[in-house]
C-alpha cells in the first residue's frame, strides 16, 4: 500500500486518467475529490463490504428458512 501525505488542493494521479484530488480537511475527516472516466467505477469501500455482508447474511437466513422447512416435513411425515 503507497501511503501519501498531501495538503489542501494537492493531487494524485492513478493511471493516465484518474485524479484524486484533496478538496478539505476538517479535524478527523478529509473531502476527496475524484476525477475518473465513466466507465470506471468509483464505490465507497465501507458501502460495498455493508451490501456482501447484507448478502450474506440473507443468503445465511434463507439456508436456515430451508433447514426449518425441512425439519417441519420431517415431522409431518412422522406424525402420519
Amino acid at each position: 500500500m503507497l501511503v501519501l501525505s498531501r495538503k489542501e488542493g494537492d493531487q494524485v494521479l492513478i493511471g493516465e486518467n484518474i485524479i484524486i484530488k484533496v478538496i478539505s480537511i476538517e479535524k478527523d475527516c478529509v473531502k476527496l475529490g475524484i476525477d475518473a472516466p465513466k466507465n470506471v467505477k468509483v464505490l465507497r469501500y465501507e458501502l460495498l463490504q455493508e451490501v456482501k455482508n447484507e448478502n450474506v447474511e440473507a443468503l445465511q437466513g434463507r439456508e436456515r428458512l430451508s433447514k426449518i422447512k425441512d425439519l417441519k416435513e420431517i415431522l409431518s411425515d412422522e406424525q402420519e
